[in-house]
């Protein structure tokens, strides 16, 4: 029996491969991206400044809407089912606005991908934002990138452990801030304040503000770019929209390479250099700790901080921007046969300027028809087309509806004078936040009468009665049509509402049953 310290060649080569295997989750390595400046970090503060205001302000913004309706901007009052946005007021059943507003926002970042990459990560995503202003309080307290590195790596001192303490409890009340700004939306902002800070507020205030607190803290404060690269599905899917005249963040290797930190010495010696002088200005920016220079990656959020980085290197040596710069495949691997062409591996950089996207006459120019061709026209195209049907519902729909419900037990009653008589529920609907007079009349059915259950109406074809404002009103209807009228033992006719001080009106054909007419 073989002895169980004696393995096969096969079996220690695979002891030995599973010692050297890669685990499949590794340990999170902490990132200290460098401040940047620059165009697109200046880009990057506006975006950040405008998006947080529209955030932690809107719900603060007033709005009149009279005495009957919330005198909030934004409000989405779940408690009486209506969604408030300025002059725009949403019922439950028109809720396929937002269901459009959610398409019009797929197809615009389909748009976005397909035209100029990942700029909606790059930019807006709430992620991205929130790591940008955790990052300005990070670099507040514990430094730029040097410091941060040099506090992190050092001992723990009274020093470190107040700078720590400082930083995450400033987090934490952005993150209380932004749970806080959430639920301000879905009750009247002043109100729900005073009763947040009584203890009197509902149960689920504090606990969706808690939920978010954690989740803004956990996101960006201790995970970042962990988000963007793992549970985010939209780099996956991005890499599918992307084609050859997609504008991306890209390294010029044609011109770059080959790198060296020492340019004059290899020149000296006669080999041939590119402009990248390895400084790795590019990677110390970089929020997600990668090295542009590798290619596009999966991490790539397309932040356009490399570029200010870069740009910044060659000011100071003397050289064209554009070492990094926004480029279509078809540009690169146009420049990149021109930069090859003669068995040169770079190329003059005062032929080409790519970042304004204007070349020599070697190279093909750069043209708008390269972003904007027939499969961006079609995404403009869709996406306009549901904005625009959007609109026209909205500036062309009814604030004055009826619904009618016939009873269904029983269907008849044969009143003592050999009448017969339908009962109906009748339902106004005054969707505007102001008081009306509903005018119902009756169309239709020859010699018929209508009655209200329960209010001093006069039987006749027509009726007035006050609706209150944003409300239903339901009525209980009788209809009766005399018994020398009744011809079929099933006839149609109309309930008309109107409001005739604004001229809106609506209509609803019912049946009126009755039994076979004799023969």
């Amino acid at each position: 029996m073989r002895d169980k310290t004696q393995l096969t060649g096969l079996e220690t080569e695979t002891v030995n491969s599973a010692k050297t295997r890669k685990p499949l989750y590794a340990a999170r390595q902490k990132i200290f991206p460098k401040r940047a400046s620059g165009n697109f970090r200046r880009f990057k503060w506006l975006v950040m400044t405008i998006t947080l205001g529209i955030y932690y302000l809107a719900a603060w913004l007033p709005w009149a809407r009279g005495p009957f309706a919330p005198d909030q901007a934004v409000l989405l009052d779940l408690a009486n089912r209506r969604f408030y946005f300025f002059f725009i007021e949403i019922w439950p059943q028109e809720f396929f606005y937002v269901a459009g507003l959610l398409v019009m926002a797929g197809v615009g970042l389909f748009l976005i991908t397909s035209t100029v990459g990942r700029a909606w990560c790059g930019y807006a995503c709430p992620q991205t934002v929130w790591v940008d202003l955790f990052l300005v309080v990070e670099r507040a307290i514990e430094g730029d990138r040097n410091a941060r590195m040099k506090l992190d790596a050092g001992p723990w001192t009274a020093r470190k452990l107040m700078l720590r303490l400082s930083k995450h409890t400033i987090w934490l009340v952005i993150g209380a801030a932004t749970g806080g700004a959430w639920i301000f939306y879905f009750a009247d902002a002043p109100t729900l304040v005073g009763e947040l800070l009584t203890g009197t507020a509902a149960p689920v205030a504090y606990i969706t503000i808690a939920v978010l607190t954690a989740t803004t803290y956990t996101f960006g404060g201790l995970m970042r770019e962990q988000v963007c690269t793992y549970m985010c599905p939209w780099p996956r899917i991005q890499a599918a929209m992307l084609d050859e005249s997609s504008l991306t963040v890209t390294y010029n290797d044609w011109r770059g390479e080959p790198r060296s930190r020492h340019a004059k010495k290899v020149q000296a010696a006669g080999q041939s250099v590119g402009d990248c002088v390895d400084c790795n200005a590019c990677v110390a920016v970089c929020p997600m700790g990668i090295d542009v220079r590798d290619g596009q990656q999966l991490e790539c959020i397309t932040c356009a901080l490399c570029i200010d980085a870069c740009d910044g290197v060659m000011d100071k040596l003397g050289k064209e921007r554009g070492l990094i710069a926004y480029a279509t495949l078809s540009d690169y691997n146009a420049n990149m046969m021109l930069a090859t062409a003669g068995g040169s591996s770079s190329i003059n950089p005062s032929l080409v300027r790519t970042a304004g996207g204007l070349f020599s006459d070697k190279v093909a120019h750069f043209h708008v028809s390269k972003i904007f061709r027939p499969r961006t026209y079609v995404y403009m195209g869709l996406w306009s087309l549901i904005g625009l049907g959007l609109l026209y519902s909205l500036l062309t729909r009814d604030r004055l509806e009826v619904n009618v419900l016939h009873d269904r037990n029983p269907q008849f009653v044969t009143l003592s004078d050999g009448s017969i008589r339908n009962g109906y529920t009748v339902k106004l609907l005054n969707m505007i936040p102001e008081p009306r007079t509903i005018v119902v009349t009756m169309q239709g059915l020859q010699g018929g009468e209508m009655s209200v259950v329960g209010d001093d109406i006069k039987a006749g074809r027509s009726f007035a009665i006050p609706v209150e404002p944003d409300r239903l009103k339901t009525l209980k209807v009788f209809v009766r049509q005399p018994a020398d009228q009744i011809h079929a033992p099933a006839q149609t006719f109309k309930f008309r509402v109107e409001d005739r001080a604004s001229f809106e009106a609506d209509e609803y054909t019912a049946t009126f049953n009755a039994p076979e007419p004799p023969r």
